[in-house]
């Protein structure tokens, strides 16, 4: 309920989107169902998760981390079972049927996508599972990725940030892992905060959404073009994709309307 502007955005140019709703109490508030196939689903809420007094928060987070990128490597599982055709439990309340999946699925061509904390998420789990052939990373807040894993990130990525979230150390250890590949890719949106690629810059209103930091200078809309258009250009480039989504390819580059490599030097006017 937080991203379906990207997701359906996704979904319209033919990719099976899967948004995960994490257990790791990292989220403000969620929950999910338990049940088995033919049983009532059962729905328990899970409460945000605060660091616990006198713990370290990068240990505390860096837990969580793990369980979301696990999480992602279960939901990848899941959906190669769905594409055999093996019998999934549904918990959904429309009787979606699942079979209609089968042998529908490229398996070959799958990619992993979050924002801020799943941002990081999605970098993790390229090392946990290498079928994630390349991960984007939406303002990625880098915190929680312990410094040993670094090494271990493979993956080409598509770094997106907003311009106004990030922090020189943040900014540092993405450069870390471009340094150590050449695919791997880092990009700014102008006049965008750390909000913009959510849902919530859509459902306020100008004042509103300014005094509660959920929407930029730069027009949400156009956020998120630049945001969509540039993942796809990325996704195409290493999922060896003929879609065409390559005429987007010098956002990649950091060219464009409202868009630069790496960090702007100083804040933009727009």
């Amino acid at each position: 309920s937080m991203y379906s502007a990207v997701c359906a955005e996704l979904a319209s140019r033919g990719f099976v989107v899967a948004a995960l709703e994490h257990r790791d109490r990292s989220a403000s508030a969620t929950y999910f169902c338990t049940g088995e196939a033919g049983e009532a689903p059962r729905e328990e809420w899970i409460p945000y998760g605060r660091v616990p007094p006198g713990e370290k928060e990068f240990y505390f987070r860096n837990k969580q981390l793990h369980q979301r990128a696990d999480e992602c490597v279960r939901g990848l599982r899941l959906f190669e079972d769905i594409s055999r055709g093996r019998s999934v439990p549904n918990v959904l309340h429309e009787a979606f049927d699942l079979s209609v999946l089968q042998d529908s699925i490229d398996m070959t061509k799958v990619a992993v996508m979050g924002h801020s904390f799943g941002g990081v998420t999605a970098v993790l789990a390229t090392v946990k599972e290498p079928r994630f052939s390349c991960a984007v990373a939406l303002d990625a807040w880098m915190f929680p990725l312990e410094h040993a894993r670094y090494p271990e990130v493979s993956k080409p990525v598509l770094f997106i940030n907003n311009e106004n979230f990030q922090t020189p150390e943040s900014v540092t250890r993405m450069k870390r892992l471009s340094s150590r590949n050449g695919d791997t890719k880092l990009v700014t949106i102008l006049g965008s905060v750390h909000q913009s690629q959510a849902d919530i810059t859509f459902l306020s209103g100008m004042l509103a959404s300014r005094m509660l930091a959920t929407r930029g200078t730069l027009d949400p809309h156009k956020v998120l073009a630049v945001t969509c258009r540039a993942a796809l250009a990325f996704l195409q480039r290493h999922l060896d994709l003929n879609e065409g989504f390559d005429q987007w390819d010098q956002l990649l580059d950091g060219i464009g309307d409202s868009v630069v490599a790496d960090v702007p030097l100083h804040r933009s006017k727009l």
